[in-house]
């Protein structure tokens, strides 16, 4: 087995454990080792060979005996008895029913899909089994067409993972010139339905067999275009942007006598040589339109008129990290600990804003507590040399005030003004609300500005044209957050404050030192947001930031 298929080998493992009712550690155990494998970029069946799985981090004993099994055999005497104990089918059955369920289905009707369930449940054949009834029927069905649903969809950041496994795995084959992903992936939409692979290849039949071969872990849907390596740029172009987008540029095709389809990029019956994706605007007269801006949202008439963006905010061009959380709330490192992460991550500054009073649940602070916290940054300060900027992240209360007193936000180098409750307000009562707070002299930070949790939890309703315009007066600058389930405000909402002229921050709303690689899904909604550096920040050197940011009564301008 590669590592790939050694992968694999161990998430069903973990999921057959999980179903058996074994212990989450144990679960963790293999959950972890299968993502460790496959990020590994060494050779595995090297390590196993001379005994140093367990160099590998996450790797221990247990896992290295397995993985060392898989690789030299292609099977594992754990999963075998795994498979044995359980009927066929239990890790698809295992989304919609229990352990004791699934044995009944099993042993009643011999079911071992989720197909064969859902049909069982549709002839009223699944309530002849012990425990079920129509109820309990109709409960099952609809799961299971809620999951068949559900199961197109996918957060950014783990639709990456896959997709970054599986141009590993095709770029290593023989015969491969370039692979690229196309599609939502690649325009970085919040949600993906699936991954559109395109390769340049000298043999494609042979890259889409090993492809089809490919033993993938994750529940996307691959589409794979395979072409000849001139081919490569075009298809690339056409499988990435809108429909929308595409039409437009079809459109302006055709009134310069040109024609832009599927089969190329023509001037009556001439091919017109497309060496990469640029050509493709040039040759139509358009500057460039980045991948993550192809959404038929005004781009193309920008780029004909020169008012395109450009060039779009990089993660080269972030200066320091904002909104991180540490242990004195409900972060797992300690100020220290999350400073010196972010100065190796080359950062001039961070924001330390841990939660205030209301945020219980979440550890919020005291004023005594924020006061020994002032006085461990002091503290750190002198054995660190990027810059520590000590905030808090605030709650906007019900009625739009702020949760710490006005004498306490003036002492601090920044206020992250967010909402944590009551999400059930009208729209009425929550415009009220959050414009209320927008208006408070010391708010300067919208943090997660509509309370999304993408797929998970809708935007809090507020009329947003009134919302930003508020913001655009009080000078407020708002929050990209970087949290993959977050991903707060949304890239629509953000072309239109940066038309009211509002700046942002792309924030981390970091609670442990490997979360400061949020900053990674802050930079990429930014860009679909149209933003540039001068639009951004924390792009400003560490005094031009503070300046900014500090919660006093008259705005200092940058």
């Amino acid at each position: 087995m590669d590592r790939f298929a050694v992968a694999s080998a161990l998430r069903e493992i973990a999921l057959l454990l999980e179903v058996q009712g074994g212990s989450a550690h144990r679960v963790r155990a293999y959950e972890k080792g299968a993502r460790a494998v496959e990020a590994l970029n060494r050779d595995l069946a090297d390590l196993a060979r001379q005994g140093r799985l367990r160099e590998i981090p996450g790797i221990g004993e247990a896992l290295a005996r397995t993985i060392t099994e898989l690789v030299e055999t292609g099977r594992t005497a754990l999963l075998d008895r795994l498979r044995q104990e359980l009927p066929a089918g239990v890790a698809e059955l295992a989304t919609v029913l229990s352990l004791p369920r699934i044995l009944a289905v099993y042993e009643t009707l011999g079911i071992t899909t989720l197909a064969e369930l859902a049909q069982a449940a549709r002839d009223g054949r699944l309530r002849t089994v012990k425990g079920f009834g129509p109820r309990t029927e109709q409960k099952v069905l609809q799961e299971i067409e809620e999951r068949a649903h559900r199961g197109q969809d996918m957060l950014l950041h783990h639709a990456q993972r896959e997709a970054d496994a599986v141009l590993e795995f095709v770029r290593a084959q023989p015969g491969v010139a370039r692979a690229e992903m196309a599609g939502a992936l690649r325009r970085r939409l919040e949600v993906v339905d699936r991954l559109e692979l395109v390769v340049a290849s000298t043999s494609p039949k042979a890259v889409l067999q090993r492809l089809a071969e490919f033993p993938r872990a994750g529940g996307l849907r691959l589409e794979v275009v395979a072409v000849a390596p001139d081919d490569f740029a075009l298809t690339w172009h056409l499988r990435t942007g809108s429909a929308g987008h595409l039409a437009r540029l079809a459109g302006r095709a055709c009134e310069q006598g040109l024609t832009l389809d599927e089969r190329g990029l023509r001037r009556g019956g001439l091919k017109v040589p497309v060496a990469g994706e640029e050509d493709v605007y040039r040759v139509l007269g358009l500057a460039y339109v980045p991948a993550e801006m192809r959404e038929d949202d005004g781009e193309v008439e920008a780029a004909a008129s020169g008012s395109l963006p450009h060039p779009l905010i990089t993660q080269d061009d972030v200066q320091g990290m904002v909104h991180c959380h540490t242990v004195y709330s409900d972060g797992k490192h300690t100020i220290e600990q999350m400073a010196r992460a972010a100065e190796e991550m080359g950062m001039s500054y961070i924001t330390i804003t841990d939660h205030s009073p209301t945020a219980s649940y979440a550890g919020g602070l005291t004023l005594d507590r924020l006061h020994r916290q002032w006085d461990e940054i002091d503290r750190v300060q002198q054995r660190v040399r990027i810059r520590l900027l000590r905030g808090s992240e605030v709650d906007i209360l019900k009625d739009g005030a702020l949760d710490w007193p006005d004498r306490v936000l003036e002492d601090m180098d920044v206020v992250v003004a967010s909402i944590h409750n009551r999400y059930r307000l009208d729209e009425d009562a929550m415009t009220r609300r959050v414009v209320a707070g927008l208006r408070h002299p010391l708010f300067k930070v919208w943090g997660h500005a509509l309370g999304r949790y993408v797929l998970r939890r809708p935007p809090i309703p507020v009329r947003m044209e009134e919302v930003l315009d508020a913001a655009a007066a009080s000078r407020v600058a708002i929050e990209i957050n970087g949290n993959p389930n977050r991903l707060d405000l949304e890239p629509r909402y953000v072309r239109q404050a940066r038309r009211r002229g509002l700046r942002f921050t792309l924030s981390v709303d970091a609670h442990s030192v490997g979360e400061l690689h949020n900053l990674r899904w802050a930079v990429e909604m930014a860009r679909r947001g149209w933003l540039t550096r001068a639009d951004v920040l924390n792009t400003l050197e560490p005094d031009a930031f503070a300046a900014a940011v500090k919660p006093t009564a008259l705005q200092v301008g940058v």
